[in-house]
Parts: C-alpha cells; sequence; structure tokens
C-alpha cells in the first residue's frame, strides 16, 4: 500500500469487499487528453516507449471521483477498538489459518529465502486484500492519470504513472488486470507500482512478477519488502505488557526505544506477569488507546512491518492477527470504553437489523459507510443513546432486543 496520507481510508476499505468503492463512468474529455498527451515527454525520460505510452493511454477518459476521495476528510473517526475488531477478528483468523495450511510450501520456501515467518506475511495479505478477495476495482493507468492531471500531489502521481506503465510495458501483468485501489495501490498485498519496481519478485521464476495472478510471487514480494525494512528473524514484533502502578509513561513511545533491561528496572512486566526477555535489545512502549489501555514493547521488527504503511493502528493490526493466527488470544488488558467495536460478522448483522426496521443503506457487506451510519443515527436516537452514528455494541444489543 504504501502511501501513507491515506492509510485509514485504505485500510478500512479493506475490511469488506464493496468499500473499495465503484470506479464512476467517465467521459472523454479533451483537456484530460491534452494533459495525458503532454506528459509524453517526461515519460520517455521515465523509459516508458512512446509506443507503450500510446498502447496504455490512447482513448484514457478521466475518472474524477478519485480525485474526490483525494481529497475526502472523513467526518468520521474510528477508534482503534474498531479499527482492530473488524481487521482482527474470528473469521479473517480462521481464513488465514486456512492459507497457511493451503500455501505452506510456499511459505516455507519463502521463510528459507526472506527469513519473514508464514505468519507475518499471511497476516499482511489478509489485512491489505483479504486474502485476495478485494484487490479494488480501479483501472491503475485511468485512476493515475486522473491524478497526474487533476488535484494536488500530481507530481507524485506522475512518478506512480510513469511506473505503472513500465510494468505494463515489462509484460509482468496484462493492462486488463492492472486494477487497485484509487490511489495506485494493487494486487495480493497492495504494492503501489513503483514499490512493485523495487521489490516485487518473480518467486516461480517464470519470467514475470505478477502481483495479480501468481499467490506465490505476491507472498516473497511481501517477505521481500518486510526483509528490506530491517526484519529481524526469529525476533518477535514486540509484546502486551503490564504497566506498573504510577508508572510515568510521558515522552515515551514507538521511536523512543530503551534497553529492554531498563524497561524492567522501571517495573514493566509482560502482561501475563512473567519477566522481559532482556536478550531482545532496544525497545519502545506504545499506548495506542492511552495509560488505560493496552500497552505493549514494541520492536524493531514492529518498525518493519510499519513502514509497509505508516500508521500505528495499522501496525498493530498485522502484529495480532500474525499472533493470532500462531494461536495466541485476543489482547488480556480490554480497550477503555464500554462499547466495544464489532466484528464483521457483527457488522453485517447490525445491517440486518437496520435493514429489518426499513433503513436503505444499500448492501448488507460489513462496511459501516455513510448510509449505515445514518440509519444508526435514527435509532439511537429513538433509543435514547448518544447519535454518533458508530456502530457498537450497545446499539447492536438494543436492536437485537427489538
Amino acid at each position: 500500500m504504501l502511501f501513507m496520507k491515506y492509510t485509514l481510508l485504505l485500510a478500512t476499505a479493506a475490511l469488506v469487499p464493496s468499500a473499495f468503492a465503484q470506479p464512476v463512468t467517465s467521459v472523454a474529455n479533451p483537456d484530460f487528453t491534452r494533459c495525458i498527451e503532454g506528459l509524453r515527454g517526461d515519460a520517455r525520460s521515465a523509459r516508458v516507449q512512446d509506443e507503450a505510452f500510446t498502447r496504455f493511454t490512447q482513448g484514457l477518459t478521466p475518472d474524477m471521483s478519485v480525485v474526490e476521495k483525494l481529497d475526502y476528510q472523513p467526518e468520521f473517526r474510528m477508534p482503534i477498538w474498531d479499527y482492530l475488531a473488524a481487521l482482527v477478528d474470528d473469521e479473517r483468523v480462521a481464513d488465514g489459518q486456512a492459507q497457511l495450511a493451503q500455501h505452506a510450501e510456499v511459505l516455507a520456501k519463502v521463510a528459507e529465502r526472506y527469513g519473514v515467518d508464514p505468519a507475518t506475511v499471511v497476516a499482511v495479505w489478509g489485512v491489505e486484500s483479504n486474502f485476495g478477495r478485494n484487490f479494488g476495482n480501479y483501472p491503475l493507468v485511468q485512476a493515475l492519470g486522473t491524478l497526474s492531471c487533476h488535484g494536488r500531489r500530481q507530481t507524485f502521481f506522475r512518478g506512480e504513472l510513469y511506473s505503472a506503465l513500465r510494468i505494463l510495458q515489462a509484460g509482468h501483468i496484462a493492462p486488463e488486470r492492472l486494477v487497485g485501489s484509487w490511489a495506485g495501490a494493487f494486487g495480493h498485498t497492495q504494492f503501489m507500482p513503483t514499490t512493485f519496481e523495487r521489490l516485487a519478485v518473480d518467486f516461480d521464476g517464470d519470467g514475470k512478477r505478477d502481483l495479480m495472478d501468481n499467490t506465490a510471487d505476491a507472498l516473497a514480494s511481501t517477505a521481500n519488502f518486510l526483509k528490506r525494512a530491517g526484519w529481524q528473524t526469529d525476533q518477535p514484533w514486540g509484546f502486551e505488557v503490564k504497566l506498573p502502578t504510577g508508572f510515568n509513561a510521558t515522552g515515551e513511545g514507538r521511536r523512543s526505544k530503551r534497553p529492554v533491561g531498563e524497561w524492567i528496572a522501571r517495573g514493566v512486566l509482560k502482561v501475563d506477569g512473567t519477566p522481559l526477555p532482556r536478550e531482545l535489545g532496544n525497545a519502545g512502549l506504545m499506548l495506542p488507546a492511552g495509560p488505560q489501555g493496552p500497552a505493549f514493547l514494541v520492536l524493531r521488527n514492529f518498525d518493519a512491518i510499519y513502514s509497509y504503511n505508516a500508521a500505528e493502528s495499522y501496525g498493530l493490526a498485522i502484529a495480532h492477527l500474525a499472533d493470532r493466527l500462531r494461536g495466541a488470544g485476543p489482547f488480556t488488558t480490554p480497550w477503555p470504553t464500554d462499547d466495544a467495536g464489532l466484528s464483521r460478522a457483527e457488522r453485517r448483522e447490525l445491517q440486518g437489523l437496520l435493514v429489518l426496521r426499513g433503513h436503505d443503506i444499500g448492501a448488507i457487506d460489513g462496511a459501516l459507510g455513510e448510509r449505515s451510519r445514518a440509519a444508526i443515527r435514527i435509532e439511537q436516537e429513538r433509543l435514547g443513546q448518544e447519535a454518533t452514528g458508530r456502530g457498537g455494541q450497545k446499539i447492536l444489543r438494543a436492536l437485537r432486543g427489538g
């Protein structure tokens, strides 16, 4: 994915199939055509052959919906307990364990070559595309071409467009298969085109680096990314910890790493009360919901995950899902809320209950988008709850009861 400004939007979209959105039908636009043609010289300098530029951009029309998404500032802010409840639920854990079994041979070879364990690789796959179910359906050349000519950060998107054209030029992916998110990420584990060129690998030796239709290439490319980001074999990402009463966490954070021995001296224990492993080097303290919620000491491997998509909530989702795939349970310390988040199955149940009450929310898909939240607000007002539009356990229990 690797486009940090849109981390929460894209990662949240990966929760459900419909959430990557539907590209709108576009029409011919002479100004857009001139803009695209005006990129030919720079594309040539960027090693895109004239013939390839013509072939892949001829007749291209803009999709202005991607510009709207570029500028979209969501009113709704998702608490971390909602984010993790949907990304790391029993459904995704079961699916991930099935994928571990199905691809065990490939994952073992990937681990041998790159030193990244199967559970972490599969966790990235699960969060990024729900194990290949949610690639997104925006034609990348159209989306990146539009963003190269309209809106902010045109220089950035032009670089990604030229990269996408080089990928097509090299024949790694068929033009009709190069689809993804509105911002340009594509494939099983959602690489941006420039990241593909740097880090994607041809793991099965067929001469193509195919992250769309070749699972082995996609899994190996993900492991290669993490290795290049500093992944340390046979080391944990970190662990949930227990802080002593009155612990002063001022100034602490993921990047403020200290030797584990210092944390031991300050009275920090693993969450089960056992001593911290002193030999693991330096660790930073992360409190994603403040001092009343779960606490984590994070190591170098968490930073490698974080570099995949620069948001701590995203990194924690990957790390936690990987642990769950290895058989661990949920976090021990509860989130500091009296209205916990919903799994995807519970979100779908909530939507079904809203439909039964006559609300038009669109598809029952587990994506609590604007129409679902509007319906939730109406029901919260009716029930005397605070009308936040948030889907949590309180509104679900209330609607279950009629």
